[in-house]
Order: C-alpha cells, then structure tokens, then sequence
C-alpha cells in the first residue's frame, strides 16, 4: 500500500508573544498580509506539496479559526483530502490541556488513521516561507533517516530562541541543543569547513544551523519518541533520540521568518511592501485563504508610497506611506497613515447600523477625517473617530490604555476597539 504523508500543524499556545493580536483569537487565525491568516502559509505549503491530510492542533480561543478553516478548505469526497482541527480534549485517562508541542501530538496520534510505515510532518503555525515539503520527504527516504529536521543557516547572533544543532556534512546530527544561551556553546556550534561553502557560500559572517521547527517521522518512530511523558519536542524528544536514531538535517536556503511576536508580525508585513519583497505572494505557489467575493476596492484622490491594499477598501482623499491595508478597510478624508498594519472589518455596516452608531456617539467601522497614526497596528472592525493622533513614540512597553497597547515599540489597537473624536496617544 502507498504510504501516506499525514501533516500536523502546531496552533501554539496562548499566543503571549503576540498579545493583545491573540486577546480574542489564537496565534494561527492572526490575519496575514492584507487578507490571509497565519494558518494558510503552512496550508498552502502542504497542498502545494501535494499532501491533503492536514490536522491543526490548537486549544485556545478557537473559534474564528475553525470558522476560517470551515469556509477556506473545502475538499470533493474523492479526493480524500481533509484540514481539520483537533482541539484538546478529555479522554478517560487525561483531563488535561496540551503540556507543550510533543504531548498535543501524543493525545492525538490515533486520529491520525496511520501505519507504521506513513510519515508525519510536523509544521509550526507562526511562519513565513515557502517550502516543497515533497523533497523533504524524498530527503527524509534518500537519507533512511528516522527523523528529518529542516534547518536553516542562521548568524550565530540570532539563534539564542531557536533550537541549533551540529550536522555532519552527510547532513546527520550530532548535536541538538535548545536555546542556547552560552556564548562558549554558540561557539561550537557555528558552520564550518565544506558545510559552510554548502550552505552559506560567505564567510564573512559566522553562521549556526537553526531548527525550523518542521520535523519529518515515521509514525512507528514517532510513537516510540512520545512513548513516555516528555512535552516538548525541542527541549526533550530530539535531544532523547540523538545516537539512538538516524537523525538528518533537510537544509533550506529560501526566505524564513518566525512572525511569533508583535515585531516580528509588523515588521513582516511592512517588508511585504518592498519594492522586491524578500516573500512573494505573486509567485508560481498560490497561498490560499478564504474566498471573499468583494468588489474592488475604492481609491479616491489618495496619496500612496508603498502599500498593500486589500479587496473590499474605500479609501478617500488621504494619504498611505509603507502600509498594509486590510479587507473592508475605510479611511476618511486628509487621515495620514505611516508604516501601519490595518486589518480592516469583518462586514460592512449596513444603514441602519450606521445610524445607530451616530445616535450613540460611536465612531463607524474604520478610521475618520483628520487622524495622524504612526508605527502601528490596528486589529479588525475598530472604530477610530476624527482628530485623533496614535504613536508609540515615548510609550514604555508595558503601556496599556483602554484599547489600546504598546508592545516591542509597536502601538497596537485592538479588534473591536473604540477610539473615540479628539484622541491623542
């Protein structure tokens, strides 16, 4: 029998990293570029690859995620293909919520209808690449390998959050250590000799290999990994399996971004408007998302440098430097946007809703006439009234008023916020 390649999605935890984006959703439903989720990058990657049996494993504030999933994936009976979600649950012998990323697998290893002999991807939900996971796997059988981990060449001053490891020139691991933080370790771990003429081609800058969190098993050596009460596959099920199982590297050279923090998140976005994008939406791979059905978006006597600008938008008489609008977004008159993330609305306001919101002197979906906002992150369906002035500049990070907040030197209004006429911040 064909074996099967059965792809495992990693929703994260609470998503602390990049509050208050997850105060009412989780980490995978963050919206993405205008229009997209986080969880459609490692999607699309899977469907691109040719694999169809996709599983999201997440726990917190689910819902706007299956409701995303439900509309976005949807596949005829013959094709077998699937995109579910498993959220934790209580079985007769656990009433616990996911310890860590191995033990969320490890509750859900018997829906996964698998052999021994099938493959089990596992992808994180938080990043931004582009990969063919098909020449993993092929990597993975040319290798006899038992566990493949896709790792990238990083600067030896950016791994301290990532896993890192020492890899033969064969691409077999020798070592595998968790965030390391001791320069000495660091040390050893960095390129060297053929290796780095492999995969760097520079030597002007020291370079470690960096786990991408995208590991490859059989479901027969899966099952052993997990067979015991370890939590995390970084910090506890890879280092367990060195010299006890044939470990590889799978190295990747294409663009790679962690967009797990509010920085990362924004600065990502903002990349997008570059001239050439260092990730590109509008190359040979579809990223799929949701099918929306909206008109054009509306642009009228607007000033524009740099911008995505998503399906659905009226944008009247203002002015947009280096932003990401998103769907359904409305900006009034002479409003001056630089270097901001707009997520846009979930609906248009009808008439009568319109006319409610005057009568209790709320401000309409959108941003109003007359505003300054800087260095920003506005979430979905927040309402921002006219004369209003938004900047994190002298905000410490810890900043929090009302709906809105400070993080990593971003200011960050939240989804459903009100900012009401006259607002300085």
């Amino acid at each position: 029998m064909k074996k099967k390649v059965i792809c495992v999605i990693m929703g994260g935890g609470r998503g602390t990293r990049l509050f208050p984006l997850t105060k009412s959703r989780c980490k995978p439903a963050v919206p993405l570029a205008g229009k997209y989720r986080l969880v459609d990058i490692p999607i699309s990657n899977c469907l691109a690859s040719g694999f169809n049996q996709i599983y999201v494993l997440s726990q917190f504030k689910t819902a706007s995620l299956h409701k995303h999933i439900q509309s976005t994936y949807k596949f005829d009976y013959f094709s077998k293909g699937v995109v579910d979600i498993l959220a934790a649950e209580q079985t007769d012998t656990s009433e616990s919520w996911y310890q860590g990323t191995a033990d969320a697998v490890r509750q859900n290893l018997d829906h996964f209808d698998s052999r021994d002999d099938d493959l089990v991807i596992i992808l994180s939900g938080d990043q931004l690449y582009h990969m063919d996971l098909a020449k993993v796997v092929d990597h993975h059988y040319a290798q006899r390998a038992d566990v493949t981990i896709a790792a990238k060449a990083m600067p030896k001053c950016e791994v301290t959050a990532l896993g890192v490891m020492r890899v033969e020139e064969d691409f077999g691991i020798l070592e595998f250590v968790e965030k390391p933080k001791d320069p000495k370790v660091i040390d050893s771990l960095v390129i060297g000799g053929k290796l780095l003429d492999q995969v760097c081609g520079s030597k002007t800058t020291e370079y470690c290999l960096a786990s991408m969190g995208i590991y490859v098993f059989s479901v027969k050596v899966l099952r052993e990994a997990l067979s015991n009460n370890f939590t995390d596959f970084g910090k506890e099920v890879i280092p367990s399996l060195l010299g006890k199982k044939r470990m590889v590297s799978y190295i990747f050279s294409g663009y790679w971004e962690d967009i797990g923090t509010v920085k990362a998140f924004f600065d990502t976005n903002l990349m997008l408007t570059d001239d050439e994008p260092a990730f590109d939406f509008y190359g040979e791979q579809t990223v799929f998302t949701r099918p929306r059905y909206l008109p054009s978006s509306r642009v009228v006597s607007c000033k524009i440098d740099r911008a995505l600008i998503a399906d659905g938008c009226i944008l009247k008489h203002a002015v947009f430097n280096r932003c990401v609008i998103g769907v359904r977004a409305h900006v009034n008159d002479n409003t001056i946007l630089r270097n901001v993330v707009m997520m846009g609305a979930d609906e248009y306001e009808t008439d009568a809703e319109k006319q409610r919101c005057r009568e209790i002197g709320i401000p309409l979906i959108g941003i109003g006439r007359n505003c300054l906002i800087e260095n920003a992150i506005i979430d979905k369906n927040a309402r921002i009234g006219n004369n209003v002035r938004l900047s994190p500049d002298g905000k410490k990070d810890d900043y929090m008023n009302g709906d809105v907040y400070v993080r990593d030197g971003i200011l960050v209004v939240t989804k459903n916020a009100i900012i009401r006429d006259n607002t300085v911040i």
